[in-house]
């Protein structure tokens, strides 16, 4: 099997060299962009629990340790509301969406590079198939059709770097779309937890203004009685 592949390579021309180039960039930047990209897509139901519990008992330092300590875009987004939780509904939004256009670009990074093989693989493949058919006219005009091996290796380097280009572009794009996906529900998931925790935070104030309001009430009776 591997000599079989080693012989493909070589009758695929030197334009394989590049091709191999590309295969190898692609697989790499796959495999490092699916560990990161699976590690970022972790399921935060059960943090943004944990956080509404302890921010409602009043215990924010724990809150906000819990989300510091938690990998991932999601967690930091919701410390960094945490952290502006004494400021207003607009500011606190407008800090999480900043933290999040800092975020997204590393998501998408290192995706462009997928982008850029899944359109110059195929091209290769194409240059291989000029060049290797360029030789075979060649040797049709320097032999006739007296060399059959050498017309028919001519085709085979067109072929083979062809078919070469167009698998590695099919499965660059396959990995490229999951990648992208993946990070769509990523940023997704960042704007529903973004929008919960103003909606904790919210309510706690809305309870705190009425826990005061009815404070203020029973200091008013309890004075008028004395009176």
């Amino acid at each position: 099997m591997f000599s079989r592949a080693v012989n493909l390579f070589v009758e695929g021309g030197p334009i394989m060299w590049p091709l191999l180039l590309c295969a190898v960039v692609a697989v790499a930047v796959m495999l490092e962009r699916f560990i990161s990209i699976n590690r970022a897509a972790r399921d935060n139901e059960g943090l943004t629990e944990q956080v509404r519990d302890l921010l409602k008992q009043g215990r924010v330092d724990e809150a906000l340790k819990l989300c510091e300590d938690t990998p991932g875009p999601v967690p930091a987004l919701l410390a960094n509301g945490i952290r502006n939780r004494d400021l207003d509904s607009d500011s606190i939004e407008r800090a999480m969406e900043e933290l999040a256009l800092r975020e997204t670009p590393l998501l998408y990074k290192r995706l462009g590079v997928l982008d850029t093989i899944i359109t110059v693989a195929p091209l290769l493949g194409l240059l291989g198939t000029v060049t290797g058919m360029m030789s075979t006219f060649n040797v049709i005009g320097q032999a006739g059709q007296n060399n059959p091996n050498a017309i028919t290796g001519g085709i085979a380097e067109a072929l083979i770097a062809t078919a070469t280009g167009l698998a590695i572009a099919i499965v660059t794009l396959v990995g490229y779309n999951y990648l992208t996906e993946k990070v769509k529900e990523i940023i997704a998931e960042m704007e529903i937890r973004a929008t919960q925790l103003l909606n904790i935070l919210a309510g706690l104030r809305r309870g705190d203004a009425r826990g005061v309001t009815a404070g203020e009430g029973i200091n008013r009776e309890v004075a008028s009685s004395r009176a």
